[in-house]
């Protein structure tokens, strides 16, 4: 990575770090006591190392002159690799936590850190913000490059980008083992966390401007609308729902700037809208480009994907009091989130038919390529969860599903089933491409892992769709006196088989990454071990992917 800058960018990298570790040494002299003095210590830590790696390549030769011409691929190969580490990290702790439903005692250690409070938002951050962020990342760094026939309009903010992006996540997975918690879901880590993040996420909003200002490529490809507006719906929603003011510069602790019912409807603005925008338009960005691309096969409706965005950009903006019925929020605000999220299956469906049908005429590819199946896979699964997610959003509904496994089972579909399948599937045809191979390492391991990740996917999810309806028809029923039937004791008792299949599915996962992970160390190694086998310059986009519109 140094070797690719100039010696003015390696000048002006080290200035950056050593200013970065003076704020992490202030934060660790100031904290004393506090939980904030250990990430202090910790982004010390990281700048002295980012300082050492800066030094010890500060005497490398220059780059070329004319490597303007040629594609900036280093962040998307450590974006990759960064991705698979995160999903094994996020993944493990999510198949512990699960375990521990099935038995407490399953702690090992009888520390606060190892207590299921602290786990599961390791988890969730681990595998949402850690595996899908970096693929996030490296794929719209890969994408918006060759569907603008251009470079990467900077040489140290895609670095910034990245590994800025990656101390966050590791702020944060760090400060809930230490007891650092806003409380609010998916947006967890405190106000210095959230600081930092802002200031990552506006060097990638710029970045990604200024390159798509500076392509050759008159059309702006659809996945570039996707991405750009994930980039840039999530800064508004992020610093929106992180307001707040700390204790004090020294004190992790702070207090949001909203509270009671207004804050519950800020979290849920806020919630809902990462899945919409961090969890949908952005992989949907790498489904436009990846699932044409890999089927050899134009996009069946170029027009439906601009109709698909722009109905799932305004739509999904307010939905999110779903998840406030019956609750102190204003009646009609739940019926406005409500009808909004019935009408979202319209925009929705939209897109899944799309990818379906571009692969009308490619079925023996999908047979036979086990990476456009993972892609395929993951078409189907965004289709079935959007259906679930705006069924369950009808009150009535939503009576018996709040507060269940029902919503566990739901949420898993879309992460498992769509998130996770479509990041493979992107990162199995990103790496031989990028590592100049013809193939992956092992074609036979990406069908393992193919069939690993659909049967722990569908274990899960059946498991929990069965255990959350039982749960809630439990709650629901009364004997003949008129009260409860069942215990809250009662319904746990007979969940307990179903969280077992749940621990084995999500097992299964687990042991695919893990495959995976393999697989792609080993063609990392081949491509580094062999010549390259031709020269990865900017060339014209293909015109079938551009102009298929019907």
């Amino acid at each position: 990575m140094i070797s690719e800058l100039t010696t003015g960018q390696r000048q002006a990298a080290l200035i950056f770090l050593a200013v970065f570790a003076i704020g992490g040494l202030f934060l660790a002299a100031f904290g004393r006591a506090d939980p904030i003095a250990g990430h202090g210590w910790l982004v010390l830590v990281f700048a002295l190392l980012s300082l050492f790696g800066v030094l010890t390549r500060y005497y490398d030769p220059e780059p070329a002159a004319d490597r303007s011409g040629e594609y900036y691929d280093t962040p998307v190969k450590v974006g990759i690799i960064l991705a698979m580490i995160w999903a094994v990290i996020g993944m493990f702790v999510g198949d512990w936590v699960a375990w521990l439903l099935v038995n407490p005692n399953l702690t090992f250690v009888d520390e606060a850190w190892a207590s299921f409070g602290r786990l599961r938002p390791v988890h969730t951050t681990g595998v949402i913000f850690g595996f899908g962020g970096n693929a996030l990342i490296a794929t719209s760094f890969y994408v918006v490059q060759r569907t603008c026939r251009t470079r990467l309009a900077g040489h140290l903010s895609p670095l910034f980008v990245l590994w800025g992006y990656n101390l966050f996540c590791l702020l944060a997975v760090t400060g809930y083992l230490w007891g650092i918690n806003q409380s609010k879901e998916y947006a967890e880590p405190e106000w210095y966390a959230d600081l930092w993040l802002v200031i990552v996420w506006v060097a990638y909003l710029v970045l990604y401007l200024r390159t798509l200002a500076r392509r050759k490529e008159p059309h702006i490809y659809v996945a570039n609308w996707y991405y750009l507006a994930f980039i840039l719906v999530v800064a508004v929603l992020h610093i929106v729902n992180g307001l707040a003011l700390p204790l004090s510069w020294a004190s992790a602790k702070s207090y949001s700037l909203f509270s009671g019912v207004q804050d519950a409807m800020t979290q849920w603005w806020y919630g809902h809208n990462a899945v919409a925008f961090f969890l949908t338009s952005g992989f949907l960005g790498m489904m436009y480009y990846y699932l044409p691309k890999r089927a050899e096969r134009p996009i069946f409706s170029y027009r439906l994907s601009i109709i698909s965005f722009w109905g799932i950009t305004f739509f999904y903006m307010w939905a999110g009091s779903h998840h406030l019925h019956y609750t102190a929020l204003p009646h009609w605000v739940q019926t406005l989130g409500m009808t909004f999220s019935v009408m979202l299956l319209v925009p929705s469906w939209a897109s899944a038919g799309n990818a379906l049908l571009t692969l009308n005429g490619a079925w023996h590819r999908v047979r036979d390529d086990a990476t456009l199946r993972f892609m395929f896979v993951a078409a189907v699964f965004y289709g079935l969860s959007t259906f679930e997610g705006s069924f369950m959003a009808i009150r009535s509904v939503n009576a018996l599903s709040h507060y269940t496994d029902w919503t566990v089972g739901h949420v898993h579909a879309g992460a498992l089933g769509w998130v996770a399948m479509i990041t493979f599937g992107a990162i199995y045809a990103s790496v031989p491409w990028l590592w100049k191979q013809k193939t992956m390492w092992s074609p036979r391991l990406v069908e393992v892992h193919f069939w690993l990740a659909l049967a722990g996917t569908l274990i899960y999810v059946f498991a929990m769709w069965n255990s959350g309806i039982i749960q809630g028809l439990m709650w629901r029923t009364y004997n003949e006196s008129g009260t409860l039937a069942y215990s809250f004791v009662d319904s746990l008792e007979a969940m307990h088989p179903y969280y077992i299949a749940r621990a084995v599915g999500g097992l299964f996962f687990l042991i695919g990454a893990l495959v995976g992970c393999y697989n792609i160390w080993m063609t990392i190694r081949a491509g580094r071990a062999a010549s390259v086998l031709e020269g990865d310059v900017p060339e014209p986009a293909p015109r079938p992917a551009l102009e298929a519109g019907r």
